[in-house]
């Protein structure tokens, strides 16, 4: 029996491990053409000439506001306790809600579609740095993530979720809620709202090109803490925010950062998926 076990748990060991070579053998593989590039005395991606954004620290308020408000709004008008399937729907609606509400806002001020981050046009140099976005952080950030749970378990309600109900229509509704909405409203509210607000404070001069690092620290801190409550997932996201700022500083964009959030997102549903598998789907 313990033989049987064994023979059945192989290829799955030996797919964990070949994975996590991969993507460690990626992530070096971006790093090494980092420091090529540092040493040549160049940026990791190459600066896109842009423009203060027009909005100021009350209609980042504003911007923030509807992002706390629709979810609150919504749960009162169905005032009532509902399922969990049911939860997620209404948060990605509050979420699409939210940001259609901030663009409004933002255009009404006077904001363009490139001050607010929809620079179209580019899509396979945006798929390239996502990509290469992904390979550097996915097998570090991946490590530190199953480190941290060591010392405070992971919890998410999406977790637990997908643990009782695996059908087509709960899946589809995780990964639109996590791939799609999730990321867009995020990236938009904290790295072009909110980052976009702070380059511009701490910047002395006209051009943008010498942005202050401490704009990208700080949205990326504010993206972290928004995450709390989840176990200790919130330290490893703020390394994350870190390399999607950079790259929304870069590009004055936020569509690279959106693909690279919607990759690490599907990967992460992924994993839950396999990990929250049915024994018997896993051969157990």
């Amino acid at each position: 029996m313990d033989s049987e076990l064994d023979v059945l748990s192989t290829p799955v060991t030996d797919m964990a491990w070949y994975l996590t070579a991969l993507a460690l053998g990626m992530s070096a593989w971006v790093f090494l053409i980092i420091l090529a590039r540092a040493w040549r005395g160049q940026a990791c991606v190459a600066w896109q000439p842009q423009q203060p954004v027009e909005w100021n620290g009350r209609d980042v308020c504003v911007v923030a506001c509807c992002y706390v408000v629709f979810p609150i709004f919504a749960q009162t008008v169905l005032s009532k306790p509902i399922i969990m399937l049911e939860q997620l729907a209404v948060s990605a609606a509050s979420m699409v809600a939210a940001t259609v509400c901030a663009v409004g806002y933002l255009r009404a001020q006077g904001a363009s579609w490139q001050s607010l981050g929809v620079r179209l046009g580019r899509p396979s140099s945006d798929l390239q740095l996502g990509l290469a976005g992904l390979a550097l952080i996915v097998a570090p950030l991946l490590t530190l993530a199953a480190l941290l749970d060591k010392v405070v378990p992971y919890h998410h309600a999406i977790v637990d979720f997908l643990t009782s109900r695996r059908d087509p229509l709960a899946l589809s509704v995780v990964v639109v809620s996590a791939v799609v909405v999730a990321p867009i409203a995020e990236e938009f509210l904290f790295r072009r709202v909110l980052q976009g607000w702070l380059e511009k404070r701490f910047n002395k001069t006209e051009s943008l090109q010498n942005g202050n690092q401490t704009a990208v620290v700080l949205s990326a801190l504010a993206f972290a803490f928004a995450h709390i409550g989840q176990g200790l997932a919130w330290v490893p996201l703020i390394f994350f925010g870190l390399v999607v700022g950079y790259l929304a500083r870069q590009t004055g964009s936020i569509v690279a950062g959106s693909i690279l959030h919607a990759l690490f997102n599907a990967l992460s549903v992924l994993l839950v998926v396999v990990q929250t598998a049915p024994a018997a789907t896993r051969g157990e």
